[in-house]
């Protein structure tokens, strides 16, 4: 009897052949009393894992599906309102073509001709029949009708599944929705690797990690990066005029993914397993014509249906956009991270919002380096047409001013916001007067953000071709738009004749760079991040790497993405070749941190960095970056130090390890499971002795604001620790493949390679600013009354001194 009631506490998996590998399937599993949930054995982890994340990003269970109320009444609306504006209103009656002429008792003489709104609005039974006569019309609606209630069928779908998620936080992971927003996605992915252990989500494996989640949640995303990484994808026009333009919109980057993932022919035959003929060698010919078919049919498909999806994009851009553009003329000449910036500066293995903060960051120093460039006979011709339109629209101004029955000339609110349009466009053609051409230090100040750069780009920053490039990561907002708009288009035509072409090299690249992970499935090899499979020897990675050029990843993304992912999670255990590599970086950091200037130094000049590059942020990872980026540039100057001496010139590499060495040393002893010692700064972690000095301000808090502040701090510094290992690796990767120049030949220009990684630390105000960090970091040994002098030396310097004035088109 008691064996039996030891029997029933184990459930047989059955079912689940598809989950399971072969000889796996009559596995046993044991589901502790009190957990017998529909969690004790998922199916499909992708989606699972996948809906847990969108699930905390996007705020909760009530946010999502209010989100997806309005998606729905707002397709209603596009349609009905646009069926309206088609069908049921007199334009000649509108736009007082044709005279109307009211009659009846008791109307006033003056309003007989006057047009009210109800009179350029058809009857019902009127516009009823305008749209039944129109087959056109008629058909359209049908197709829109079932396509919302597709979607109402899928947001009903999602109702049940998201509520299933909203229950598995509350009873399993023990967050309250109340407190959601509160809670990292780190701490809420340390839960479920806790739960694990308790309650086997997966079956095969007993521990789940950091990257097991990361691997499910972008499978598909990693070979996409992947891709891009190697040139396969996106595909590359060349035009008349325009040159070379890579072309990528949501249209044709969502039909990739229907050909290749999870589309009717697609190449894997479930969500987590690549199709096995895939990973044979012998018929790849004829895999790659099965392939091209699937392609040509999907161009087809997207040809039949453009006018649909054409009218469509048309009118949600005109109906997103109009009022937009009316209120903020200026809105289509700002700038947004194309959707090929976006997969081209991922890291593998980078999740959504670790992405967007990134390039957050990376957006001031961005648009800066594109404003940068102007054309001075551009220039010369808005000045002037500003000139001629702003006299024009002043005199009107004027006339309304004096007389509002000016107002009622026709046209001449047309011609106002016409010309406020005109003067707002021209305006953005002409330069800062106060700006100052320094191209080599703006594209510095945003690799150290954006971390990939092609080896080309250095010391040609002023370039216009560069800038072009830049252009393809970069882009106007009017473009992106008018992307998209031709993306039905073009995205037949792409499928049909270029992406046809690559079928050998696509089944060639899954085959080659495909493998299955037990507990996860087929992913991305680059996804392991595999340093002896995928390193490169010009990325600190020689000797450990057995990687052809063929199997190595450009521009270094497997060793940026290593330690990418290793400070975003440093409970992370990495294996042994990835351990090495760690281990390898960090003795080359102490051993240049020998030669580089101190901490302490560094510090004492962020006040002047931060002014030199014009910015205002007021932390101390933001102000330890400023001095990084800006400290080759003043040594190489020829200005004093602190104690009226010359300080010897040092190159970025040299004073980021020399912060990266201060971080680690004044780490203290932590039991991080998997840690690399020194990988992070102890400031990072709550028990550290960053947070000492807080616990005195965080008792008149909650916990919740204080685990709130904890976390920006340990963000702000993650981020921080990652730019300065992109500085520093950037560096060596220059030096690598250019060993015939010496440091020394760095000073005068720094050098595209200190871009590579420098960017992101540009802008950060000085130490002796406000800061909601505690004055008890200690980098290196420094002492608090030390740290205290330099603060009050730096007050009293900025508050003294005078930043030189910048004249129009001064050079750095």
């Amino acid at each position: 009897m008691a064996n039996l009631e030891a029997y029933q506490e184990y459930q047989r998996i059955e079912d689940f052949e598809e989950d399971s590998p072969p000889g796996e399937e009559d596995l046993l599993v044991h589901v502790p009393e009190g957990l017998k949930d529909s969690w004790h054995h998922i199916k499909n982890l992708d989606n699972f894992f996948t809906r847990i994340y969108h699930f905390h990003q996007k705020n909760g269970f009530a946010c999502m599906m209010l989100s997806e109320f309005f998606e729905l009444v707002q397709l209603l609306f596009v349609v009905t309102f646009t069926t309206f504006l088609v069908n049921c209103v007199e334009y000649d009656i509108l736009f007082a073509n044709r005279a109307v002429n009211h009659t009846g008792s008791g109307q006033n003489p003056l309003d007989k001709n006057k047009v009210t709104l109800t009179d350029a609005i058809l009857p019902g039974p009127e516009c009823t029949q305008r749209i039944q006569d129109n087959s056109w019309i008629i058909f359209l609606l049908i197709m829109a009708a079932i396509f919302w209630v597709y979607r109402l069928i899928k947001v009903f779908c999602n109702v049940l599944s998201y509520w299933e998620i909203r229950q598995f936080y509350i009873k399993a992971l023990k967050i309250r929705m109340d407190e959601l927003c509160n809670f990292t996605w780190q701490e809420v992915q340390d839960r479920l690797i806790s739960l694990q252990r308790e309650q086997q989500m997966c079956i095969h494996k007993k521990e789940l990690t950091e990257l097991d989640i990361y691997h499910r949640i972008l499978r598909f995303k990693n070979y996409m990066v992947a891709m891009i990484n190697k040139s396969l994808l996106p595909v590359q026009l060349q035009l008349p005029l325009l040159g070379n333009v890579v072309f990528l919109t949501q249209g044709l980057k969502y039909n990739f993914e229907l050909i290749l993932f999870w589309g009717p022919g697609s190449l894997f035959q479930n969500k987590w397993n690549l199709h096995p003929k895939y990973k044979r060698n012998g018929n790849r010919l004829e895999l790659a014509q099965q392939l091209s078919r699937v392609i040509l049919l999907m161009g087809l498909a997207n040809l039949l249906l453009c006018p649909f999806i054409l009218v469509w994009q048309v009118l949600y851009a005109f109906f997103s956009y109009t009022e937009v553009i009316r209120r903020e003329p200026g809105s289509l000449g700002a700038r947004r991270w194309s959707l090929y910036g976006r997969l081209y500066l991922r890291h593998f293995n980078e999740l959504d919002h670790e992405l967007h903060g990134r390039l957050g960051r990376g957006y001031k120093p961005t648009s800066k380096y594109m404003n940068s460039f102007t054309s001075p006979l551009l220039t010369v011709f808005a000045k002037n047409v500003a000139f001629f339109s702003g006299s024009v629209l002043a005199v009107l101004i004027s006339l309304t001013v004096y007389d509002e029955d000016v107002l009622t000339v026709q046209h001449i609110l047309t011609a106002i916001t016409v010309l406020g349009v005109v003067i707002t466009i021209t305006r953005s053609f002409i330069p800062d007067e106060h700006m100052v051409w320094c191209p080599e230090q703006l594209l510095q100040c945003m690799l150290a953000h954006i971390h990939y750069m092609p080896d080309h780009w250095r010391g040609t920053a002023n370039k216009g071709e560069t800038r072009d490039e830049v252009a393809q990561l970069f882009q106007y907002k009017a473009v992106f738009i008018l992307e998209e708009l031709l993306s039905p288009i073009v995205t037949p035509f792409i499928l049909i004749f270029h992406l046809r072409n690559k079928s050998l090299e696509i089944i060639d690249f899954f085959r080659n760079f495909t493998v299955e992970v037990v507990g996860v499935g087929d992913i991305c090899s680059f996804a392991q991040m595999d340093i002896r499979r995928h390193g490169n020897p010009t990325w600190m990675s020689e000797g450990q790497t057995e990687a052809s050029v063929y199997q190595q990843a450009e521009n270094g993304k497997t060793e940026l993405s290593l330690m990418h992912f290793t400070i975003k999670n440093p409970r992370w255990q990495p294996p042994q070749e990835s351990s090495v590599f760690i281990s390898h970086l960090k003795e080359k950091v102490h051993h240049d941190a020998l030669s580089g200037p101190s901490t302490q130094l560094l510090l004492s000049e962020a006040p002047l960095c931060t002014s030199l590059q014009s910015n205002g942020s007021t932390t101390v990872p933001d102000n330890l970056l400023a001095s990084v980026l800006a400290h080759p540039i003043l040594t190489a100057s020829g200005l004093q130090g602190r104690d009226h001496h010359f300080i010897p010139a040092s190159t970025a590499a040299s004073a980021a390890a020399s912060v990266l060495a201060s971080l680690s040393t004044s780490q203290l002893p932590h039991t991080s499971r998997g840690r690399s010692p020194g990988l992070l700064p102890s400031s990072v972690h709550p028990e550290s002795s960053m947070y000492r000095s807080e616990r005195s301000i965080s008792d008149s808090m909650t916990n919740s604001d204080s685990r709130i502040q904890r976390n920006a701090l340990h963000s702000e510094f993650a981020s921080a620790e990652m730019s300065l290992h992109a500085i520093y690796m950037h560096e060596l990767h220059q030096q690598t493949s250019q060993p015939q120049r010496t440091s020394g030949l760095w000073q005068n220009s720094v050098p595209m390679r200190d871009l590579h990684t420098n960017t992101g630390f540009q802008a950060h105000s000085g130490l002796g600013s406000s800061m909601s960090v505690p004055t008890t970091i200690q980098l290196g040994g420094w002492q608090e009354e030390e740290e205290e002098e330099e603060e009050n030396e730096d007050e009293q310097e900025i508050n003294s001194g005078s930043t030189p004035k910048q004249g129009t088109g001064s050079n750095c």
